[in-house]
């Protein structure tokens, strides 16, 4: 079969669902029943994926503050669809391959990706101009679509119910974490005291947007029942983009800065995030809502006990690697990242259940299974 997959999603650096592009794109060229497989990237087809370039965190928050903007939006809309439908004419003997929500008009076969229905579901935590132009787009997409392919079993059964899509023209297809994150020596760890001012083993780590969803107030709630003398020895440290309505999360950030018990490190280097990780003493991942959860699978696979909410696709991400509890529950929450700190023969069972549980999903797993949705899609 001849694939076209679309690779607008890969921005450097990688996050989300450009790591999720990224890592389809390299491994679906390794696909034996793949005879050609191209690229649409913009307006133009491709032959090759961009390789990775330095470039600045705040990149995100422009290409952010662009899908707040009714105009940007507005004009996007008009003008990209008719731009990449005019790119793929001629191709529709290949199947295309939208890996981020949306589908331009082909005369061939399309699959879609639907990571989550977020803007449906949780409309409350994206600005509107996103919501109103994610929910255009999707149901455009689901029009055009032959199959989809979602994250978890948990958004599949969510699109099902929400749109009245035939189950069985939806599969599951699970992520996978990047080679980066494993465990790692100390001594490989140094650039951590460094650059960061940060000690192996010292803290409690949560990485991911600043932003409501992710249930923040919660975790620094919890973390500050813990005693105070547990803090100081493990503070709380925070990576990830400032994202949308999270000024009430950043001010208590900074309180809690103030006090001495936490760390917001920001927008973090690629190459530094895998050893973020492996030097954290325990992940915390408290989210409200995840289309996969992709964070608690790299924790696991760098050797880090996980505690997170037993919410949406967690649990099948987590399986009984992770110690879970309701998302609004800040005591739960609070008592199982006390254990997380301080209880070893939990410590060492997570680490070698979390190991294992990684192991189980592989990029070359996820490529394999999308090909067979492709080739479901051309049967249809």
């Amino acid at each position: 079969m001849k694939v076209v997959l679309s690779i607008d999603p890969v921005k450097y650096p990688l996050t989300g669902i450009g790591r999720y592009t990224f890592e389809l794109a390299r491994q679906l060229g390794r696909i034996d029943e793949i005879e050609s497989l191209r690229f649409l990237r913009g307006a133009r087809i491709c032959d090759s994926v961009p390789a990775p370039a330095p470039t600045s965190g705040a990149l995100g928050g422009i290409r952010g503050r662009l899908l707040k903007s009714r105009l940007a939006v507005g004009l996007y809309r008009l003008t990209a669809p008719r731009l990449k439908a005019r790119a793929l004419r001629g191709l529709e003997d290949y199947l295309f391959h939208g890996p981020n929500f949306y589908l331009p008009p082909f005369g061939g076969r399309s699959v879609v990706t639907m990571h989550d229905i977020s803007p449906y579901t949780w409309s409350s935590c994206h600005p509107p101009e996103r919501v109103r132009y994610m929910q255009a787009e999707i149901e455009l997409s689901l029009t055009r679509a032959s199959m989809l392919i979602t994250d978890s079993e948990f958004t599949r059964r969510e699109i099902a119910a929400q749109f009245g899509w035939p189950p069985e023209k939806i599969r599951a297809v699970s992520l996978a974490s990047s080679d980066e994150f494993h465990p790692r020596a100390l001594v490989d760890l140094k650039l951590l005291q460094e650059r960061y001012g940060l000690t192996a083993g010292e803290y409690s780590l949560f990485a991911g947007t600043i932003e409501p969803r992710k249930n923040l107030l919660a975790l620094l709630d919890a973390y500050e029942m813990l005693p105070g003398a547990m803090r100081k020895r493990w503070p709380l440290v925070l990576v990830g983009y400032k994202g949308w309505n999270s000024d009430a999360i950043h001010a208590r950030i900074a309180q809690a800065e103030h006090a001495g018990w936490v760390r917001y490190l920001g927008f973090v280097a690629a190459e530094d995030l895998p050893l973020i990780f492996a030097g954290a003493r325990l992940f915390t991942f408290p989210s409200l809502y995840e289309g996969f959860g992709l964070p608690v699978l790299e924790a696991m696979a760098s050797g880090v006990p996980v505690v997170c909410s037993n919410t949406s696709s967690l649990p099948e991400v987590a399986g009984d690697a992770a110690a879970m509890c309701d998302a609004p529950d800040v005591g739960a929450l609070s008592q199982l990242i006390a254990a997380g700190l301080e209880d070893e023969a939990w410590r060492a069972s997570a680490h070698d259940k979390g190991l294992a549980r990684a192991a189980q999903f592989s990029w070359q797993r996820c490529a394999r299974e999308t090909a067979a949705v492709y080739q479901e899609a051309l049967q249809g």
